[in-house]
């Protein structure tokens, strides 16, 4: 089971104060988030790809490989990799030379983000969404897998003879999650690959999930992959901690109310009741993890969101010691107890792993 986070990359002014930071310090805290998330044990950290105000991240392998060079084992990835409105010929090279800078420590979630207005401003057209992820995702994965590639869709024009250099880390592409809240069709492009799929459940009620991670499962089953219990699945979480339920509530409250995707909206109490955000003590965010298997079956990543809305730095970094060590160890230790033997572990490139066992 792997645990890390995922950062959205806002740009947000505090509530409780009225600074906002400036897009140089926020750039600068999500690598010290990245760095901090290594440090206490966590085992990824992604981020998400952003290109409008008021987020930062808009050359997301750009920042991973700057992170690469100041961790050792921490799994480097994306919360959304733009598969819509990127070239996949320019993602297939970035991530390859991601993997070899970072000795395999690299994996990545194709999306369609959330921002409708980028279609256009990279030349497409929004209505196309869903056959732009699956022709794209379709020539990516034949330019990571083929040394030589002839190619022609819809969308871009032909290959001919074309090698995507450099080759992917040891002929082995990094591994890639399919990322959705509400398409079936790409519940099923997951399955159809047998790649993962994550489903980022940190707005809608369990229920809507629970139907697209069952989809996933039972035609990852069909394609000959594996049994459904074997797909490889991610889920979303949300938490702000304190060492007791009082003073989380007290201290997050401002920071959900103006937050800029669900403030002004639901009640603290009524989101936390109706999604996975947890604002309370070490034991309530381990009992509320605890309750996703129930829920979705035993699954391979828990990513959560930890650095939004606003939150200075200082404030995230001590979410994460109490992440990394009160509540982590725990959630290892209890779903490893109950983790049948023929759930495959969350994946990592064997030159990870080779590069973790020297090191040990």
């Amino acid at each position: 089971m792997q645990f890390g986070i995922f950062s959205v990359g806002d740009v947000t002014s505090d509530p409780t104060t009225g600074r906002t930071p400036t897009e140089h310090e926020r750039i600068k805290a999500m690598v010290a988030i990245a760095r901090k998330a290594e440090e206490v044990g966590l085992d990824v950290f992604a981020t998400g790809e952003h290109h409008n105000p008021p987020f930062v991240p808009s050359s997301p392998t750009t920042m991973l490989g700057y992170i690469a060079a100041t961790t050792e084992r921490l799994i480097l990835s994306t919360s959304t990799t733009l598969i819509t409105t990127n070239d996949p010929v320019k993602i297939a090279e970035d991530f390859a030379m991601l993997q070899h800078l970072a000795d395999g420590r690299v994996d990545l979630m194709m999306g369609r983000g959330n921002t409708g207005p980028v279609y256009p401003w990279f030349g497409e057209d929004i209505r196309q969404g869903i056959p732009l992820a699956i022709e794209k995702y379709a020539l990516l994965h034949k330019l990571w897998r083929e040394d030589v590639v002839d190619w022609e869709g819809k969308f871009r024009t032909p290959l001919q003879g074309f090698t995507s250099t450099p080759r992917p880390l040891d002929g082995t592409p990094p591994f890639v999650w399919h990322g959705s809240i509400r398409s079936p069709e790409i519940a099923e492009q997951a399955a159809y690959y047998g790649d993962g799929f994550f489903a980022n459940n940190i707005f809608w009620p369990k229920e809507h999930f629970q139907k697209l991670i069952r989809l996933y499962r039972k035609r990852y089953a069909h394609y000959g992959h594996g049994t459904p219990e074997q797909a490889i699945v991610g889920l979303g979480g949300q938490a702000f901690i304190r060492k007791n339920s009082q003073d989380a509530v007290r201290e997050f409250r401002p920071y959900f109310d103006n937050a800029p995707v669900y403030g002004h909206g639901p009640s603290l109490e009524d989101f936390t009741e109706q999604t996975p955000l947890v604002v309370g003590s070490p034991q309530e965010v381990i009992e509320k993890t605890l309750a996703f298997r129930d829920s979705f079956g035993d699954y391979q990543r828990q990513l959560f969101l930890m650095d939004h809305a606003g939150l200075p730095l200082k404030t995230v970094l001590e979410q994460l010691d109490l992440l990394g060590e009160e509540v982590v160890p725990v959630l290892r230790k209890e779903f490893a107890a109950v983790r049948p033997a023929g759930v495959p572990d969350g994946p990592v490139h064997p030159a990870a792993v080779t590069s973790v066992e020297k090191e040990v």
